[in-house]
């Protein structure tokens, strides 16, 4: 069963449960990709499909952090909710630990690097690592190694 196939029966079955909060953030995330499917062409990959699931919860880590700066408890508890469900779609990210392993073994296949080389080296280790791991989280343990170097 594809993504989208999952996304559309669990919504089915919210619904037949009457699942306020499941409902809700299954509507919004197939409008977002019945959204994208009306600007593009044709039927979405699965790999699209898993960018505009990864964009939801995006938007939902963002808006977490921003009513965490204005002290809305009560917002920041149905993002994190509506943040739980759409993580259901995602692949499994990879541990700290697992994603400093490969940034070590790129570091050590590339040789020579210095901070000047960031960017470059984050776009190889994200390019390795896409769907696996959160760019931020990457990009914090990457700048503590280029650092440390």
């Amino acid at each position: 069963m594809g993504l989208l196939e999952r996304i559309e029966s669990d919504l089915r079955d919210s619904i037949r449960n009457k699942n306020e909060e499941v409902m809700r953030t299954l509507r919004m995330l197939k409008s977002d990709i019945m959204y994208e499917k009306a600007k593009g062409s044709g039927d979405l990959t699965e790999e699209k499909l898993i960018e505009i699931v990864k964009r939801a919860a995006k938007k939902r880590k963002e808006a977490i952090e921003e009513f965490r700066k204005a002290g809305r408890t009560d917002l920041i508890e149905k993002e994190t909710s509506e943040l739980a469900i759409i993580e259901r779609y995602l692949p499994t990210q990879l541990a700290a630990d697992e994603i400093e392993r490969i940034i070590d073994e790129k570091l050590k296949s590339l040789g020579e690097v210095s901070k000047k080389d960031f960017g470059k080296i984050m776009g190889i280790i994200m390019k390795d690592l896409k769907g696996q791991a959160d760019g931020a989280l990457v990009k914090e343990i990457l700048t503590k190694k280029i650092e440390n170097l």
